[in-house]
């Protein structure tokens, strides 16, 4: 009987032992990997910045400032594009959950009119070959210099102007839903900021 005893306090301890080294180990590379990680992130958000744009000579993100959404859901963050310390436009961190596949992150660049200067897609799971076609250029480039005041950027076949991408009508819904979104609210704060 005490031999099972000394086996089963061995075999604790051993997997105690194993399980602490692979703590630290973890530990260490989440530590060496950290900075670099935050530093990749950070280049690929300011690329995603400049890609749409207007041109600037601030540092939008570090004047980044969050807004509400327009329907009460996750707050959208704005990224203000100065030129000589004029307001040119603002770059618009957006979401929809309405994807086929769940969440879409596009940024999204407006002009002191409102008029689209850019999208550029930060996160989408959709179908390949399918709903992922959104990051072409064929599709977004239907976007670029319309207003969402004026124009109806909504798929054709809910009424709008927006040509779906063929057989993923869901995810072109979806990123119609993200580009209003970021629309919608930057225009509610707005109004906010002018009754304050």
């Amino acid at each position: 009987m005490a031999k099972k005893a000394s086996s089963l306090l061995n075999m604790t301890l051993t997997l105690l032992i194993i399980t602490a080294i692979s703590a630290a180990s973890l530990g260490y590379v989440h530590r060496l990997t950290k900075t670099p990680k935050a530093a990749a992130e950070a280049a690929k958000l300011n690329f995603a910045i400049r890609a749409v744009s207007a041109k600037y000579d601030n540092d939008p993100s570090a004047e980044s400032f969050l807004i509400d959404s327009y329907d009460g859901g996750s707050p959208l963050t704005c990224y203000p594009a100065e030129q000589g310390g004029e307001i040119q436009g603002v770059a618009v961190g957006t979401w929809t959950d309405k994807g086929y596949s769940g969440m879409i992150r596009l940024m999204i660049g407006f002009d002191k009119e409102g008029n689209i200067t850019g999208i550029s897609v930060l996160e989408q799971k959709e179908t390949p070959g399918l709903g992922s076609r959104m990051t072409e250029t064929a599709f977004i480039s239907q976007f670029y210099g319309k207003n969402p005041a004026t124009n109806s950027l909504i798929v054709k076949k809910d009424g709008g102007e927006v040509d779906a991408i063929t057989a993923a009508t869901i995810s072109s819904r979806a990123f119609c839903d993200a580009v209003n979104r970021a629309y919608r609210s930057v225009k509610a704060h707005q109004t906010d900021d002018k009754k304050e």
